[in-house]
């Protein structure tokens, strides 16, 4: 959810990305907010989220070590830089409702969209 410095919202996004891991998800939404704040012109920017390896990754302060995040976290850091002052702040997931719950909209619309079928487990796994 994208606000401006009174709450307004400027933006909501919800999109489901297939199957991918919680550190993939919060890359993708990152990356999904920074764009659209580029879209709309932003030049200052408060990056929230409660994932406290996506803040602290993307604020330098952690390693980036998963090949995967390497990619998500350079194309994240790119969009930060074009946008001009970005800071990023953790929050405790029960403060961040409203992302959650586009979040859940999201993974609602991508299943009822696609055809996905949990696989089944391996039977050697139980045998």
């Amino acid at each position: 959810m994208l606000t401006d410095e009174s709450g307004r919202v400027l933006a909501e996004i919800a999109e489901g990305i297939g199957v991918a891991t919680n550190n993939v998800a919060e890359y993708r939404a990152a990356i999904a907010a920074l764009e659209r704040a580029r879209e709309l012109g932003a030049r200052r920017l408060l990056l929230r989220s409660d994932s406290r390896l996506l803040i602290q990754q993307l604020k330098g302060e952690w390693r980036v070590k998963n090949p995967t995040l390497i990619r998500l976290h350079t194309e994240a850091r790119g969009l930060a830089r074009s946008l001009g002052d970005v800071w990023y702040e953790h929050v405790p997931r029960e403060l961040n409702k409203d992302a959650d719950r586009l979040a859940n909209r999201g993974v609602d619309e991508w299943l009822a969209s696609n055809s996905y079928d949990e696989p089944a487990p391996d039977p050697d796994l139980f045998g």
